[in-house]
C-alpha cells in the first residue's frame, strides 16, 4: 500500500503472466510474444500481447491461404487441360495425315497394278507393227526367203525387248540335266553323250532377273541298253530224236 491515496497496484506472478500468453497461443495458433509488457486494468489484471493476432485472424488467414490454394490449383488445371488440347489436336491431325497416307499409297498400289506394265508393252509393240508388215509382204506374193529372214528379224527384235526388262532365255542342250532349270519330258537312249545329259531341247527355258520363269522342257539322256542275242535253232536231226 503506498503513500497516494486512492492508488492500488499489485505484482503480477510470472505463472499467470505464462498461462495468459499460453491461453493466447492455443487461440490463435501462433506464439504470442514473450517480451510484451503487461498491463494493469481496473477491476482486476488484463494481460496484453503486442504482436498477437486479435481472435479471428487466424482462421481469416487460413481461409485466405485455401482460396490462394485453390487458385493456383485452378490455374494449373487450366494450364494442364491446355495442354492436353493441344495434345488431342495433334493425335488428331495425325490421324488423319496417316489416313490420308494410306489412301494415296493404295491409289498409288492400284494404278500400279493396272499400268505397271505400261513400258513392258510400248517395247512390245513395235514387235507387232513388224508381224504385221511381214504378213502384208507374205500377201503382195514376197517369197519364202524374204519372209523368213523378216520373222528372224522380228524374232530378235522380240528378245531384245525382253532383255531391256530382265527376261532372257538360256541354252540347255548337251549340258547336264538341272532339276532346277530343267523338266524332263521323256529319256531317249544315246550314245552321242553321256547319261543325265539334255538329249533335246522342245522349249527354251526364261530367267527374269536371274528367276527362273519357265524351265526349259527337255528329252534327257540316257544309256543304250544291250540287245539280247537271238536263239540258235537246233539242228533238224536232234529235233527228230526229240
Amino acid at each position: 500500500m503506498s503513500d497516494d491515496k486512492g492508488k492500488f497496484s499489485t505484482d503480477i506472478g510470472d505463472d499467470v503472466i505464462k498461462a495468459a500468453l499460453e491461453s493466447v497461443r492455443k487461440r490463435t495458433g501462433e506464439a504470442p510474444d514473450t517480451t510484451a509488457p503487461a498491463a494493469e486494468a481496473e477491476g482486476g489484471v488484463n494481460v496484453e500481447v503486442e504482436g498477437a493476432p486479435p481472435p479471428g485472424d487466424a482462421k481469416d488467414q487460413e481461409i485466405a491461404a485455401l482460396k490462394a490454394q485453390l487458385e493456383v490449383s485452378q490455374a494449373t488445371g487450366r494450364a494442364v487441360m491446355g495442354r492436353i488440347k493441344d495434345e488431342h489436336e495433334k493425335v488428331l491431325r495425325a490421324t488423319a495425315d496417316l489416313e490420308n497416307f494410306k489412301k494415296r499409297a493404295q491409289k498409288e498400289k492400284d494404278e500400279l497394278q493396272r499400268f505397271g506394265n505400261e513400258k513392258v508393252l510400248k517395247d512390245l509393240l513395235p514387235v507387232v507393227d513388224n508381224f504385221d508388215r511381214a504378213l502384208e509382204h507374205s500377201r503382195a506374193g514376197g517369197d519364202i526367203a524374204s519372209l523368213e529372214k523378216g520373222v528372224t528379224m522380228i524374232r530378235k527384235l522380240f528378245e531384245d525387248a525382253l532383255g531391256k526388262h530382265g527376261v532372257k532365255s538360256f541354252d540347255s542342250k548337251g549340258k547336264p540335266f538341272d532339276p532346277n532349270l530343267h523338266e524332263a519330258m521323256q529319256h531317249v537312249e544315246t550314245d552321242e553323250m553321256p547319261p543325265n545329259h539334255v538329249a533335246n531341247e522342245l522349249l527354251r527355258g526364261f530367267m527374269l532377273n536371274d528367276r527362273l520363269v519357265r524351265p526349259a522342257l527337255v528329252m534327257v539322256s540316257k544309256k543304250k541298253t544291250l540287245e539280247a542275242e537271238p536263239a540258235v535253232a537246233a539242228p533238224e536231226a536232234d529235233q527228230k530224236k526229240g
